[in-house]
Parts: structure tokens; C-alpha cells; sequence
């Protein structure tokens, strides 16, 4: 398991601790000379758990599960019972690797976040355009952005059209149409046309950087595994201690009153969380489900709320034409695709590859081709000038028949879907209507979320009527639209008061509340990087199917987990009774250590090969019906 594999790079002197330590143990039991070979376990397993016990309870005043062991181990090696001291410090010590290994969780998110930022930006200044460090933008200044380039900081255009890829912000696929007077962030990217910005944000107030913050303070308050032992810790001191001193003044026999301390150490307790967690990664691992954080998949069983975002999670975010319709009784739609698609042919722009993608004749030959930035496209096929884009651009080249053609389209907005307006020869006749297209498992997957009891909530970047009929469309009990990743981190925020939260995303602009989140689930094979190194959980195929699966994983495996702490207190329980009354040594007590936390580790193992998974059916593709525009 990957888990594993990380721990013992991450862990090598410990891991090397308690391979050295199992191998000594058992080499002491080969001959009589050999018998001191069992203080190499006590020291170099022992001794650290002795030294950090000793610093939570000076330092921090910290009563943990580390404390009984201590005592456990000290009182074996007095009283001669080096066997239980070694074979207690080696459980112990396993126990704390596998815990480390669960809860193991680098994030780079940040740094990626910032390496986004371009160094330099171009700054007009008196009519000369001159390069300089980003550091060295000020208010007021006039930076120019030529196409391809990433936006360097927040500005108002003052000069040009164009559209930006504002998909680090909203997460939606459709670029952004902007001209003067418009605002552009930084971090998004302009696509096609030069535009000069008026700069109104520098430095840490840009975009870019606030959502640096976010991201940085977003962990707050997300626990790690807390050890169930370290939880009941004062508790079993107390329970302990108490029973060995009695145990020494009704019977006068140290050997009762250490063996009560040995058999009371919490071996099978400490292992059942740690254990159990891992064993349900390996099981994900299997099945293309990477588990960065093991405590997620604790806190995955209690989850309430499924908070899942729109583009490339619940869609494919792929822009989809689904024909034409005609608004001019002289044009038939067929013949509109074909002129339209035959302009959209020279364009680059998403919707206009969507078009011509859809059409299934040759595109024809276009003359007095013009793209028009952040407004559309012109030019002339089969002898006719064709028109497509906004209504800016159409009230502009095609004013005929425009309103009309408007409010026939505002019908097909609020279904959803997004609209290119077309028009010939100086008369606007049509539209395109496009959308993005479900995944295929969307709407199953959102009805398995629900009867898991889960309250489902979709997050997006569409206006109200948009989201209101993708939400219904895919039966989510709720939807909050027109999201920035500030709205997305406040609304986890504003559900934490009422129980634990999911987060399932694949842009940056999903970073900031997939590490807020309880468990934050990313889609790795579409999304991008600093949304996976942001989540717990990572999709690398990408199949949303297997959320359901997660859920009903981690649920078996918190059950698994209270078996196996349950299994233990009735075990130290029991013999405790017998340490008492004198039936149970300390050998034979660390050997029911051992009993214990083998039987822990079966049952965890059974979480390998439990089955909670749909059937798979092999479709990666999209759904036929139309989702709502990205």
C-alpha cells in the first residue's frame, strides 16, 4: 500500500528500529549467550516511547496511553521480565508507525498556488511598454496582457476585448467575455485579444494571493487520527494504577501488582484505529481511490453533508452544440448550422469548436475571416457574410430581427443552456444552443448519496436559473450558484455547526473548501493538481460511482474500529481479574498482548476484501442528456 511505502520513507530510523528490534527478540531465545540481546529491543523501542511519555507529562502536561506502557516496561525490566518489556516495546512501537503512516498528509498546495503567479507583467508607462518584475507593479499603473498569458494582478480594462479562461476562480469551462470597464482577475488567463487593465490590486490583495490565504488558513481546526488509547488515557492510569496498588496490599506480591500493568497496557486499543485505516486504503487503493490522510477515512463515516461542485465532477466540462434554432421563417436551421459552423471553423474559441464539432458536414471555404475579441466572429461563407457571438456584437453588424431572436432565446436560458446568437446577410436569424453534458453516473450517484442519508448540496458558477434546473435535474436537495472559491469556503464554514461536511472537487477554485471540509475528495485524473494535493481523498479515474462506496467503506471500517476497542477493554479486563488473583504472569500477560493484537489486525484485515462497491459498467463517457452551459 502507497501508505505504507510513504511511512517507511518518511519513518526509516524508526522503521529500522523495529525491524532490528523483532529480530534481536528472537534471536535472544536461540542460546543462552544470546539472552541479552533482548535489551536491544528495550532500548531502542522502549526508550523513546519512556523519553516522550516523560516530555508530555513535564512539558506538556499530557497524560497519553505512552505513560502506562512506560510504567509497564520500567516495572518489567526491575522485576526481571525482560521477555514482556521487549515484546510491549515493539507492539508499542508498530503501533505508532502505523499511526504515523495514517495520519502522514504533505501539502504543497500553497507553493504550487503561488509558483502560478507570473514574475514579470508588462507596464505601459508614458506610452512605453517595459517588463518588470510583478513586485514592481503599482496602483494606477497600465499593464497590457497579450494572448496566452496568465493576468499578473487585478485590474479594470481600459482598452481592447477579449476572453479569459476563468476557470481558477469559478471553475466553469466557458470563457469569459471582457472589454473596457470589465474586471479581470490575476491568475486567470487571457485567451485571445490584447487588453490593457488599470491596476487596483497589488501585491497580497490580488486574487491569486487571497486565495493563497484561504487555502493556508482553510486547515484550521481539521483534527488528525487521535488515538482512541490517548483519548481514555488518564482513565486507564488511574483504572490501572489503582488496581496494582490494591492488588499489592491485599496480596503483598509485586509480581501481581506489574503483571495488572502489563496486561493493562492498551496493545490491541492502540492498534485497532490505525490498523483498520489502513486496511481500508488498500482496499480503496485497489479500485483507483488514493487515501492521502487517513483520518479521513475516520471522520468519512460521520460525514452529513455532501457538498459536490459542478465542472469535471457532476459534468464532463466539455461544451456540447445541440443544433440550431431559427427565428427567421426564410432560414432553415440546417442551413444556418452549416453557415455558422463553417466560420466557427477558423475560431479557437471553446463554443465555436463546440459548433463546428457538432456539424457532420465540411466546414466550406471562408473568406474575410475576423475574430472580434470577447464579442465573436464574422466572415463569409457560400457567398452569404455570417455573424456570430453576443448581442453586443449582433445589435452592432446584424440589428434586424434582434429582439425577437432575444427573447426567444431567454426561454432556452433558463432551461440551462448557453446561447451563441447568428446572423446573415445583416439580419439576425438564429441561435446555437450549447451545455455542458452530465457524466454518466451523475444522477445515480446523487440518488445513492441520498439514501446513505447524506444531505446533498451542488456548488457552482451558473446563475440562479442555470443552477436551480441542473440541481433539479440531478435531484440535489440544495444549490448555492454564482460561487467564487470565497462562497464555496463559506458555505462548508457555515455547515460545520451542523455536522461534518464532504467536499468533492477537481479545480483550484475548490481548494480553499476541499482542505476546509472534513474530508475534501478530488477527481485526479481531470482535476487539477493543487485540488488534489489539497484533498484527503483522491478519484484517479475520476468515477464519482465510487463515492458511495467510500461512504459504506468507511463506515464498516468505523465499526470495525469500536469491535476492535471494544474486543480490547473486554480483554485487559479479563486479565486484569486474573493478574489480580494471582492466575496470569507477566510473560503470559504480554502473550495475551500479543493474542490481542493479532486478533485486532485479523479483523481490520477483513476490511481488504470487503465489498461495497457498484458494479462497474465499463462507460466513461457522457450522458446523453444536456447539462446545464459550464
Amino acid at each position: 500500500m502507497s501508505l505504507v511505502k510513504d511511512a517507511i520513507m518518511d519513518q526509516k530510523i524508526e522503521f529500522s528500529c523495529i525491524v532490528i528490534g523483532i529480530v534481536a527478540l528472537a534471536a535472544s531465545f536461540t542460546a543462552d549467550w544470546a539472552w541479552p540481546l533482548v535489551f536491544v529491543p528495550i532500548a531502542i523501542c522502549g526508550i523513546p516511547i519512556i523519553w516522550g511519555a516523560i516530555v508530555g507529562v513535564v512539558k506538556e502536561h499530557d497524560i497519553t496511553a505512552d505513560v502506562l506502557v512506560s510504567v509497564a516496561i520500567v516495572a518489567s525490566v526491575i522485576i526481571g521480565e525482560y521477555d514482556a518489556a521487549a515484546e510491549i516495546a515493539i507492539i508499542m512501537q508498530i503501533g505508532g508507525f502505523l499511526e504515523e503512516a495514517t495520519v502522514n498528509h504533505a501539502n504543497a498546495s500553497i507553493m504550487r498556488l503561488v509558483g502560478m503567479k507570473p514574475a514579470t507583467a508588462r507596464v505601459v508607462r508614458n506610452g512605453v511598454e517595459t517588463t518588470v518584475p510583478v513586485e514592481e507593479v503599482m496602483l494606477g499603473d497600465t499593464v497590457r496582457i497579450v494572448p496566452g498569458e496568465v493576468v499578473p494582478v487585478d485590474g479594470i480594462v481600459t482598452s481592447g476585448a477579449t476572453s479569459v479562461n476563468n476557470s481558477i476562480l469559478t471553475g466553469e469551462s466557458v470563457p469569459r467575455d471582457v472589454g473596457v470597464g470589465d474586471r479581470v482577475s490575476s491568475g486567470t488567463v487571457n485567451m485571445y485579444g490584447s487588453v490593457d487593465i488599470e491596476v487596483d490590486r497589488v501585491g497580497d490583495d490580488t486574487t491569486i494571493a487571497r486565495m493563497a490565504r484561504i487555502i493556508e488558513n482553510a486547515d484550521a481546526g481539521k483534527s488528525k487520527v487521535v488515538r482512541t488509547a490517548d483519548r481514555w488515557a488518564v482513565y486507564i492510569v488511574i483504572i490501572a494504577f489503582t488496581v496494582a496498588i490494591l492488588s499489592y496490599v491485599a496480596f503483598q506480591d509485586i509480581y501481581r501488582s506489574v503483571t495488572v500493568l502489563v496486561v493493562f497496557c492498551p496493545c490491541a486499543l492502540i492498534l485497532a484505529t490505525p490498523t483498520a485505516i489502513m486496511a481500508a486504503a488498500g482496499n480503496m487503493s485497489k479500485r483507483g481511490i488514493l487515501v492521502k490522510d487517513g483520518g479521513a477515512v475516520e471522520r468519512m463515516a460521520s460525514v452529513d453533508t455532501l457538498l459536490m461542485d459542478k465542472t469535471g465532477t457532476l459534468t464532463t466540462g466539455n461544451i456540447v452544440c445541440h443544433g440550431f434554432t431559427s427565428t427567421d421563417p426564410d432560414t432553415d436551421a440546417e442551413i444556418l448550422e452549416g453557415l455558422v459552423s463553417a466560420v466557427e471553423s477558423r475560431s479557437e474559441h471553446p463554443l465555436g469548436r463546440a459548433i463546428t464539432a457538432a456539424h457532420q458536414g465540411e466546414p466550406g471555404e471562408v473568406t474575410n475571416f475576423e475574430y472580434i475579441p470577447g464579442r465573436g466572429v464574422s466572415g463569409v461563407a457560400f457567398g452569404r457574410t455570417v455573424t456570430a457571438g453576443n448581442e453586443g456584437l449582433m445589435r452592432e453588424m446584424c440589428p434586424d430581427n434582434l429582439d425577437e431572436t432575444i427573447a426567444t432565446a431567454a426561454k432556452v436560458r433558463e432551461d440551462g443552456y448557453t446561447v451563441v446568437l447568428a446572423g446573415v446577410d445583416g439580419r439576425t436569424v438564429g441561435f446555437a444552443v450549447l451545455s455542458d453534458t452530465l457524466k454518466d453516473d451523475s444522477v445515480e450517484t446523487v440518488a445513492d448519496m441520498r439514501s446513505l442519508g447524506l444531505k446533498t448540496i451542488m456548488l457552482t458558477g451558473d446563475t440562479h436559473q442555470v443552477a436551480r434546473k441542473m440541481a433539479d435535474t440531478l435531484g440535489m436537495d440544495d444549490v448555492v450558484w454564482e460561487c467564487l472559491p470565497e462562497d464555496k469556503l463559506r458555505t462548508v464554514v457555515s455547515l460545520e455547526g451542523s455536522g461534518r461536511t464532504c467536499m468533492v472537487g477537481d479545480g483550484i477554485n475548490d481548494a480553499p473548501s476541499l482542505k476546509r471540509a472534513d474530508v475534501g475528495i478530488a477527481m485526479g485524473g481531470i482535476g487539477n493538481e493543487m485540488a488534489t494535493e489539497s484533498a484527503d481523498i483522491v478519484f484517479v479515474d475520476d468515477d464519482i460511482s465510487k463515492i458511495g462506496g467510500v461512504v459504506r467503506l468507511s463506515r464498516r471500517t468505523l465499526l470495525t474500529i469500536k469491535a476492535g476497542i471494544t474486543f480490547s477493554i473486554v480483554l485487559n479486563s479479563v486479565a486484569m481479574v486474573m493478574a489480580v488473583f494471582g492466575l496470569m504472569g507477566p510473560i503470559a500477560g504480554a502473550l495475551v498482548h500479543n493474542i490481542g493484537s493479532v486478533i485486532v489486525i485479523i479483523m481490520a484485515a477483513l476490511l481488504l476484501r470487503y465489498d461495497c462497491w457498484r458494479p462497474a459498467d465499463g462507460k466513461t463517457g457522457a450522458s446523453s442528456a444536456p447539462a446545464s452551459p459550464a
